[in-house]
């Protein structure tokens, strides 16, 4: 089949199609979004005393971005495809500017909170970029754009850290929102110029209901498990969500398989390499997150308790960083041994490669260098592991499914973390120590954590060997029948899929 726009194509504009700018167009879109992750970190320990509220409820700041990245990732994942990918980036883009804006003009709690719902609001930026990318690039081009686009996801929530903490010791802290401000909107000019309208389109009616009945089961779900250790799980209250939240997505799963156009078309999405690669997938979101939960806390506790290193949140996070750069840098290694030797293949080495240096970090936390090290290779893992998951995800499903697919797999990951912190967060409130007076999480609690994070990526391992054999990037993946708008010079368009083996 013929790709919407080979390389040096002209577009509507009269401008030629650059592979390359797409690729990074789309890559700086998806890192701003993602370091809306890790933006108020810095700011968690003196958010009481700004905005004149309590610590449990300055949580808030971080719970609400979370929430609403899980409620609207499937939602625009599936109205890109009826409406278009590009539309939904650019109003995704322009939320994000919106609930920045909010956050740099916050002067209390409510503020703060409705500005990072609306940047939650603009998580799907990265599976839509991914999709758009299946649409225009040509084949050659293809793993290594998503795979790059892919660990964006952790790119930016890396690069975050430090780039937040210094920004908030040297200036006031509203500075940083008004940065993020300025960086989306940055994002969307670029895109509103140099990223094509493919005219892929698959029209219909959008499921209200499925959305409505997702979006209330992930907010239970999601509520249960990032505050169910504030709540009390003895409480009743969060296990009485978690139920909840099982009904809902049963009686959902119901309507879904009986509605004629779902949010979510379960029956591509338990297909053996679409249902595989999601739950490794949350077992990669597991992984990753963990080692950002320890490295951070370990490298900030004081040196009484024999294991911290009394340092700055700035400090911590340029340890970190290493870990969002490598997870880039391995996005064409990715993508290599995914054209040589199948996704499948290069899913298992990240898992492989991720178990390893969990195992390094739990016997090496006597230096800084040391945690360095282990984190390094933890990214590198995972960035193997995220240039597969969008290769493997588009290879089973049909064109007109491939927003909403990769957006489900995001969601999938979203989970993995928000699971991870729920966890962390338990292990540390209930395995301590005293030290100088004071209570502080012991040693054990830490090693516990990073002994978790490498059983999860050896799930993920195991669950990637269930996964059919190797797969090649050369046949093409027949597409449902989709609309497309015409929207190059008036002529209808043929997008290609990825190609890889049905299961």
């Amino acid at each position: 089949m013929k790709r919407a726009f080979d390389e040096a194509t002209p577009d509507e504009t009269g401008s030629r199609l650059r592979p390359q700018v797409v690729v990074a167009v789309l890559a700086f879109g998806g890192i701003v979004v993602s370091l809306m992750q890790t933006l108020v970190i810095p700011l968690v320990p003196v958010l009481p005393e700004l905005l004149g509220a309590t610590p449990g409820d300055t949580a808030w700041a971080i719970t609400a971005t979370l929430l609403a990245a899980a409620i609207a990732t499937p939602t625009v994942g599936r109205l890109g495809d009826m409406y278009g990918k590009r539309r939904m980036l650019l109003i995704s883009l322009a939320v994000l500017v919106a609930g920045s804006v909010f956050c740099a003009l916050a002067t209390n709690l409510s503020i703060m909170v409705v500005g990072r719902v609306l940047q939650g609001l603009a998580a799907g930026v990265i599976p839509l970029g991914i999709s758009i990318m299946r649409d225009v690039l040509p084949p050659e081009r293809l793993g290594g754009a998503t795979a790059l686009m892919s660990a964006s996801l952790g790119v930016g929530g890396a690069l975050g850290l430090p780039a937040a903490a210094f920004v908030v010791q040297k200036a006031d802290w509203h500075v940083m929102f008004w940065v993020a401000a300025a960086l989306a909107a940055v994002a969307g000019v670029l895109v509103r110029l140099l990223i094509p309208d493919t005219g892929v389109r698959t029209g219909g009616r959008f499921d209200l209901i499925g959305s409505l009945g997702l979006s209330v089961a992930l907010l239970l779900l999601l509520l249960a498990v990032s505050k169910g250790s504030d709540w009390g799980w003895g409480s009743g209250v969060p296990g009485a969500m978690l139920v909840v939240a099982a009904v809902v997505l049963v009686v959902w799963g119901w309507w879904e398989l009986r509605t004629s156009q779902p949010l979510v078309d379960l029956r591509v999405s338990v297909r053996r390499q679409v249902l595989l690669t999601n739950t490794a997938s949350v077992m990669f979101g597991f992984s990753m997150f963990a080692m950002s939960l320890v490295v951070p806390q370990v490298i900030q506790l004081p040196e009484v308790t024999g294991y911290g290193f009394g340092r700055t949140i700035l400090i911590a996070g340029l340890v970190m960083a290493p870990n969002g750069l490598v997870m880039m840098a391995m996005s064409p290694i990715s993508a290599r041994i995914s054209r040589a030797r199948g996704p499948k293949t290069t899913l298992m080495a990240g898992a492989l490669l991720v178990a390893s240096g969990y195992g390094m970090s739990v016997v090496l936390m006597s230096g800084l260098w040391q945690l360095m090290i282990a984190s390094t290779i933890i990214g590198a893992g995972v960035g193997l592991a995220y240039g597969a998951m969008p290769a493997l995800v588009m290879a089973a499903v049909p064109l007109s499914e491939t927003a909403a697919a990769n957006s489900l797999n995001t969601l999938m990951r979203s989970i993995g973390t928000s699971v991870a912190s729920a966890v962390a967060g338990v292990v540390i409130a209930n395995v301590t120590m005293s030290a100088g007076g004071e209570v502080f999480p012991a040693r054990d609690a830490f090693t516990l954590i990073l002994g978790l994070g490498a059983l999860a990526a050896l799930t993920a391992f195991v669950i990637a060997a269930f996964l059919p054999g190797r797969a090649k990037a050369t046949a093409p993946v027949e597409p449902e029948p989709v609309q497309r708008s015409g929207a190059r010079g008036g002529e209808p368009k043929e997008a290609s899929a990825l190609a890889q083996d049905q299961p």
